[in-house]
């Protein structure tokens, strides 16, 4: 079991005594699609760099499977909103630097396979693969990166607000096929995904975590049953999704107002 429990999770920069992040705590289980809900600001992307590795706690602790997080390692990969392609190599060069690392014994030929195929799930013609991110759009590059990501086969994906930078049209294109991605896994993988866009969350989440502003603790937490999930269909017709809609808004507005006063 890939379960992530995060205990009493508190964490400041180094050199300085302004916490970002206060008693985080949370138990995720296997295959939850977690969405982290917050303002601009309120750590969120700093969480996900606590989960990815790349940043240490001040103090409590965040274990997976019983192990407590000390680094970065190919359990877990991570989508960042840039896509983080490096422009000098082509889309599958870019996947296949991924996949060496994880799969250090199959020839290039193999991986070079995997990768394509992975191309081809996300909805891109195999011919992306001999091109450059320069030579694509910014929702290509996008499914790029993801492709990437799942062609690892990591049991965690770590996602920082990957559609935020793209178009109404393109970001709902690739929160379905995200979904779908997801629940075509055989083992789903556990997802932590950021964002500050409430239908965005409602749409993906089977879990909701809202932070509050800095220094950041959990003001409002929802498991959602999987018959009430919504889908794009039901976005806007059902009364429970309706419910939580003004729930999750009400607590970040008062959040928002607290700080004010």
């Amino acid at each position: 079991m890939n379960d992530i429990v995060v205990e009493n999770l508190s964490f400041a920069y180094e050199g300085t005594d302004r916490l970002i992040l206060d008693g985080i705590s949370m138990h995720i289980n296997e295959g939850d699609f977690v969405c982290l809900l917050g303002q601009s600001g309120c750590g969120k992307s700093t969480f996900l760099r606590l989960l990815a590795g790349l940043e240490h706690a001040t103090s409590g602790s965040i274990k997976m499977d019983g192990e407590e997080i000390k680094g970065a390692d190919l359990n877990r990969s991570v989508v960042f909103q840039d896509y983080g392609l490096f422009p000098w190599k082509t889309a599958g060069d870019n996947i296949l630097l991924a996949l060496r690392q994880r799969y250090p014994q199959r020839s290039k030929k193999e991986l070079r396979e995997v990768a394509i195929d992975m191309l081809q799930q996300v909805g891109l013609n195999a011919d992306v693969y001999k091109k450059y991110p320069k030579e694509l759009s910014g929702g290509m590059q996008q499914r790029c990166a993801i492709a990437r990501s799942f062609s690892m086969d990591p049991p965690v994906l770590l996602m920082d607000e990957p559609f935020g930078a793209l178009d109404a049209v393109t970001r709902a294109r690739l929160q379905d096929m995200l979904l779908s991605l997801w629940n075509n896994e055989s083992e789903k993988k556990t997802v932590f995904f950021v964002t500050h866009d409430v239908e965005e969350a409602l749409l993906l989440a089977s879990r909701i975590f809202v932070f509050g502003q800095s220094p950041s603790h959990i003001i409002f937490e929802r498991t959602i049953d999987p018959a009430d999930r919504s889908t794009r269909e039901t976005l806007y017709k059902s009364t429970k999704v309706a419910e939580l809609r003004e729930a999750l808004i009400a607590n970040i507005n008062q959040d928002v107002m607290s700080r004010m006063d």
